[in-house]
């Protein structure tokens, strides 16, 4: 399957990825945690996409863009992936929708985690505690949620409107969310 997988900052993308890449056979392709490996170690890459981080914002779609195009194209990622964290922008939607021309793919859905904002900004603010994270102060959470609803949450339409969207509820137990999530997936592939 080929799939991106949707939500705000904190919506537990990243923990679900990685179990339904697991389930599935195939990478999660996760921009933020090739943003975080560049910065911790020290790349120009990592210290330019360190700047926006630090203040909440995107790094630039150039960027990104290079970065995914280039992981699609690894030889792990033909018979399928999960994409987490990407795309962000309509303009992404577009370059991905080129990439996957490019390599002979489409996409089978698009999976959104629907969540409290509220609950997102308490959950972000105990991450940055226990793990020490310095980008998720709670001005910079707000605003990531700000910037994904100026910016991302529109790609839900878009998806939408293409018959791709799978929306399910990504409050409660971890368990339970990747649960709902395996049901919404069994029924798409029938």
């Amino acid at each position: 399957m080929r799939l991106v997988l949707m939500g705000p900052p904190g919506a537990g993308k990243g923990t679900q990825a990685a179990r339904l890449a697991d389930r599935l056979g195939v990478p999660a392709v996760s921009t933020g945690d090739i943003f975080r490996r560049n910065v911790s170690e020290g790349t120009e890459l990592g210290r330019e996409a360190q700047r926006y981080m630090d203040a909440g914002d995107y790094v630039p779609d150039e960027v990104t863009n290079s970065m995914v195009r280039a992981r699609l194209a690894e030889d792990d990622a033909s018979p399928g992936f999960l994409l987490d964290g990407y795309p962000r922008t309509v303009a992404q939607v577009t370059e991905l929708d080129g990439m996957l021309t490019d390599l002979g793919h489409e996409l089978d859905a698009v999976v959104v985690l629907a969540v409290d904002t509220e609950e997102l900004v308490a959950r972000l603010v105990k991450r940055a505690e226990t793990e020490g994270r310095s980008d998720d102060t709670e001005d910079v959470v707000r605003r990531r949620q700000e910037v994904y609803g100026e910016q991302t949450a529109p790609l839900i339409d878009v998806y939408r409107d293409r018959g791709l969207l799978v929306e399910v509820d990504g409050m409660g137990d971890v368990d339970v969310v990747t649960k709902r999530l395996g049901d919404a997936l069994a029924d798409l592939q029938g």
